[in-house]
């Protein structure tokens, strides 16, 4: 069976440039050992960004040696459902794509926060 959306549809794809998810395959798919459950396809905006940098959480600075580039605003990334549900209680979190995010994130965040946040 394959993975679902939040939607409970087939998962699709996020982001291939910049190549995304837990596994590099394009996809917010998971497992058990994605501590950090990286199954909510975004949008990336200057505001989150900020936000994760000013929290420690780099994702602009590229890092060759684990095939990152960095993220720029427009761009699709997987990002950790509880960092894009911190994001959201600090009012800046980024457009989640439903079709592209994995059905775990709602084990994390209400539907109606991801539907709120800008992108169907």
């Amino acid at each position: 069976m394959s993975a679902l959306n939040v939607l409970g549809e087939p998962l699709q794809a996020c982001s291939f440039d910049p190549l995304t998810g837990w596994f590099r395959d394009g996809c917010c798919h998971t497992d058990a050992q994605d501590h950090g459950s990286h199954v909510i396809c975004a949008r990336m905006t200057t505001a989150f960004l900020n936000h994760q940098f000013e929290l420690g959480n780099d994702l602009i600075t590229p890092r060759p040696a684990y095939r990152f580039a960095g993220l720029k605003p427009g761009d699709r990334w997987c990002v950790c459902a509880l960092r894009w549900k911190q994001a959201w209680v600090d009012g800046c979190a980024p457009p989640a794509v439903l079709a592209c995010t994995h059905e775990r994130a709602l084990a994390f965040v209400p539907l109606e926060w991801m539907q709120a946040s800008g992108l169907a």
